[in-house]
C-alpha cells in the first residue's frame, strides 16, 4: 500500500498567527491576564507556552507564570516507556492553587497525554480553572477530552501521523502531517 505523502498545513507565520489569536482568544475568555499560569507539557507544548507568555506579555504588560510539566510518571502505559528510560523532572515554580491555569500541548489526539497532566496537576494543588490550548486538533478521542483554545483542526485518520516542527527543537517552524 502507498504510503500518503506529507504535506505542510502550517508554515511559521501561519503558526505564529495561530498563536497570537489563542492568546487573544485566552485573553478575552479570562478577561485579561491576572491570575493566569502557563505550563507547557514537555517537549514542544513548552516552547509553545513561552510563546503565548511572551505575546501575552507585550499585549499585557506583565510577566505570566510559566511551568513546565513532564507527564511520563502520569502515562498509563509508562511500562512500555520506560523500561530503561530516564524521567525529567516537572518545574513548575509557582503555587498552581486558585490560580487560572493553561496546559499548551502541540497536538491533541487520543486524549491521554492531557488526562495524565491533569492528573499531575491536581496532585501540585488545586487550580480554579484548567483550560487547554493546543496547536493543533487531530481528533481520534479515546478520552472525553477538549481543548478550549484550538490553533487548527486537522482531521485524519488513525494511521495518520502530525509533525509539529519548532526552531527550539527542530530549527524550523512548521507543522506536517500525513506520511
Amino acid at each position: 500500500m502507498k504510503k500518503p505523502k506529507a504535506k505542510k498545513v502550517l508554515n511559521a507565520g501561519q503558526i505564529k498567527k495561530n498563536l497570537e489569536r489563542l492568546c487573544k482568544e485566552i485573553l478575552r475568555e479570562h478577561k485579561g491576564s491576572e491570575h493566569l499560569a502557563f505550563i507547557g507539557i514537555r517537549t514542544r507544548g513548552l516552547y509553545l507556552a513561552k510563546r503565548l507568555c511572551e505575546m501575552m506579555k507585550k499585549l499585557e504588560g506583565r510577566d505570566i507564570p510559566l511551568g513546565e510539566m513532564d507527564i511520563t510518571l502520569y502515562r498509563d502505559d509508562l511500562n512500555t516507556l520506560l523500561p530503561n528510560g530516564r524521567v525529567d523532572h516537572t518545574r513548575i515554580p509557582f503555587d498552581v492553587t486558585n490560580k487560572r491555569i493553561i496546559l499548551v500541548d502541540d497536538v491533541l489526539n487520543t486524549g491521554r497525554t492531557v488526562r495524565a497532566a491533569v492528573d499531575h496537576l491536581i496532585d501540585l494543588g488545586r487550580p480554579r480553572v484548567i483550560h487547554l490550548a493546543v496547536l493543533i486538533d487531530r481528533g481520534g478521542r479515546e478520552f472525553p477530552i477538549a481543548a478550549n483554545f484550538v490553533g487548527k483542526t486537522v482531521k485524519l485518520s488513525a494511521e495518520g501521523k502530525v509533525q509539529v516542527k519548532l526552531k527550539e527543537v527542530d530549527r524550523v517552524d512548521e507543522v506536517v502531517v500525513g506520511g
